[in-house]
């Protein structure tokens, strides 16, 4: 709990048995964490057995491989059902640290913003955590092109380590996004689109050899679906194209009632 907050940590996970048991360490040491909800994408290892293992999980699995953004939906709509004020996304591959959690927490639940992002570029700190110099550079050239199309000043899209609000997620339409990859970035716009201030604290982030991370193809394959959503966003916004993701409420606003509070 954070000031009478729930707050749920979730956990996508894909293929993560070598990291899974210690990020949900780290993850438990965090004094505001109520619970941990991870969603299973088909892995193709013993993910799902160490994680029915763990305490103070909730595991949820997808009997086939549906994508990373379909993993996220899942992972969001059952926090939203399991009562969460906070969500916090962390990656299983114990690429983000978890010590972060409270203090994204503490910037959702103080009232300052309804989402917060780890970012691995403020500090400094991306190419001495071992981020390819390639990945660096077409991370800086997205994310300057999205800030002018989009008109916002974040110093990074493209992490994963990520906190909402319930609110945020209750009005947010991210079920109408991509099932891949691209869903992170969807989200953020939209988030941009309803007129949220999205807050970043400096994240160090680690690249071995078990972090999970797209290779080059999956990364262009991304590249120009961040700059179509960009260019979609803009075009919406001159009123210029009709598109679902950027235009209404979310349905979980309607299905999901509000939590109570007394």
């Amino acid at each position: 709990m954070f000031r009478d907050k729930k707050v749920i940590v979730v956990m996508p996970a894909y293929n993560a048995r070598n990291t899974l048991s210690k990020t949900h360490q780290e993850v438990l040491e965090q004094d505001v964490v109520d619970s941990i909800i991870l969603v299973d994408d088909a892995s193709r290892d013993d993910t799902v057995k160490i994680a029915k293992g763990l305490p103070h999980v909730k595991v949820i699995v997808h009997n086939k491989n549906k994508g990373y953004g379909a993993n996220q939906k899942t992972c969001y709509q059952t926090a939203l059902q399991e009562g969460a004020d906070i969500v916090v996304m962390v990656h299983p591959d114990y690429q983000y640290t978890p010590k972060l959690i409270p203090a994204m927490a503490a910037l959702i639940g103080n009232g300052l913003y309804h989402c917060v992002l780890g970012s691995r570029v403020l500090g400094g700190q991306a190419l001495k955590g071992g981020m390819p110099v390639w990945k660096y550079l077409a991370n800086r050239l997205l994310t300057l092109i999205e800030n002018v199309v989009l008109g916002a000043k974040i110093s990074e899209y493209h992490t994963g380590y990520r906190a909402f609000s319930r609110t945020l997620l209750e009005e947010i339409p991210y079920e109408r996004n991509s099932n891949g990859f691209v869903f992170d970035n969807q989200i953020l716009a939209q988030i941009l689109w309803f007129g949220y201030p999205i807050g970043e604290i400096s994240c160090p982030a680690r690249y071995f050899a078990e972090a999970s991370s797209i290779g080059f193809l999956k990364s262009i394959h991304y590249g120009f679906g961040c700059l179509w959503t960009a260019l979609t966003f803009r075009l919406a916004k001159l009123n210029l194209i009709h598109s679902p993701r950027f235009s209404f409420r979310s349905e979980m606003s309607r299905k999901t009632p509000s939590k109570v509070t007394h």
